[in-house]
């Protein structure tokens, strides 16, 4: 596991590179989910390069469409996309701008962006997996804030009705938001305790832990009759000193001296 820990890290570089470079951004948030997606495109989901317009693969939404950087990270760690490319982050006329857009960059499959409605467009393509038969499995990524949303409680309704035992909905459980902690902007705990209400299997992992995350999503592919949401605990700002658990740098770009830091931080430039 030792290899996709130096991914996750790598990523994490890219993600400081690339917002300081577009002096724009949402680190915060980004650093938080590295580790997840880190699982999800090397251990758990069927995605390559030679199957990507296949229409019998794993589907991804990242529904905290904010966090791009970190999908853009992972995306060139699979290849989809050059490392090079990175830097054009925000920039006009490039592939990736600040969110995903599934009709310029190889690999997205949903444009979000809009926070409570990527969950739904994940029943949306779980529910078309299991009309058509389909084997194949949705993976939802949504922050903790963007359940403040009532969309997200509409969509997990859904899920449950329709017993999309297809879909996995990971929750990257910061506990910050871009106002502040969760708590005193909009209480939304226990997380948990609300997704079981709504029928679905609820797993609690830590999100930093690259094992636990395979195993949970592994897990969760034995679940018949019901959804899954995995509560995925972790760090804001994950990896860099002076981003770790501090909301200010949900969307602000690092300066030069800063960018600094955060490199050394995560082991220095090679």
């Amino acid at each position: 596991m030792e290899d996709l820990r130096l991914v996750a890290n790598n990523m994490r570089k890219n993600i400081v590179k690339m917002v300081h470079n577009a002096k724009s951004g949402h680190p915060g948030g980004s650093l938080s989910c590295a580790d997840i997606l880190t699982a999800l495109y090397f251990n758990v989901m069927n995605i390559d390069k030679n199957n990507l317009n296949d229409k019998k693969r794993d589907k991804l939404v990242m529904s905290k469409g904010h966090a791009s950087p970190a999908l853009y990270a992972v995306l060139a760690e699979k290849g989809f996309i050059s490392e090079e490319e990175l830097m054009t982050f925000r920039l006009i006329n490039s592939r990736i701008q600040g969110h995903p857009n599934m009709k310029s960059c190889p690999g997205v499959d949903m444009t979000t962006g809009s926070l409570g409605q990527g969950l739904s467009v994940g029943v949306g393509m779980s529910l078309a997996n299991k009309l058509d038969n389909n084997p194949f499995r949705t993976y939802v990524i949504c922050g903790d804030g963007e359940c403040d949303e009532g969309m997200i409680w509409e969509a997990a309704m859904a899920a449950s009705h329709y017993k999309l035992d297809n879909l996995l909905m990971i929750l990257d459980h910061n506990g910050l938001q871009i106002d502040g902690r969760n708590e005193d902007v909009m209480n939304n705990a226990p997380l948990g305790e609300k997704f079981a209400a709504f029928g679905w299997n609820v797993f609690g992992v830590d999100g930093h832990d690259i094992d636990a995350v395979t195993e949970a999503c592994k897990a969760a592919e034995t679940v018949k009759g019901k959804p899954t949401v995995i509560i995925a605990e972790t760090v804001k700002g994950k990896g860099v000193s002076f981003m770790e658990n501090q909301a200010g740098w949900h969307g602000k770009a690092p300066n030069d001296e800063e960018l600094a830091i955060a490199l050394k931080d995560l082991g220095g430039e090679e």
